[in-house]
């Protein structure tokens, strides 16, 4: 005798599981390495997410302000204020950080001429 029970005819045939696909990833790493495009995208929702915020910030400050600042005077809505003070201190960040880059670059320069003269 057989220990194998042949299927009735209502029953469909079994299958067998089928064997996990055969890829350079071990079972804990993703799939799919990260990406510049994947980092973009992500960046891109962080932003709208933060820009969306902002929005929300500045609608619910809309109460009207009084300015001075050497002399001039002026009024905004607070919200609009304290956005626009953010703006201008990342602006003198991204103006300084683009002096010292191009400071760093001119001295790599020199040095890498310095190095290739006396490499001849």
């Amino acid at each position: 005798m057989s220990s194998n029970i042949p299927a009735s005819p209502d029953q469909p045939p079994t299958k067998k599981p089928a064997p996990p696909p055969k890829s350079g990833a071990k079972p804990g790493e993703p799939a799919i390495a990260f990406t510049r495009a994947g980092a973009l995208w992500s960046s891109l929702i962080a932003g709208f997410l933060i820009l969306i915020l902002l929005l929300v910030f500045i609608t619910q400050n809309t109460e009207t302000t009084a300015f001075t600042f050497l002399g001039w005077h002026w009024h905004l809505p607070l919200g609009v204020a304290i956005l626009l003070a953010a703006v201008v201190g990342g602006l003198i960040t991204v103006a300084v950080g683009t002096a010292r880059i191009l400071q760093l670059r001119r001295t790599a320069k020199k040095q890498h001429a310095t190095i290739a003269r006396q490499g001849r």
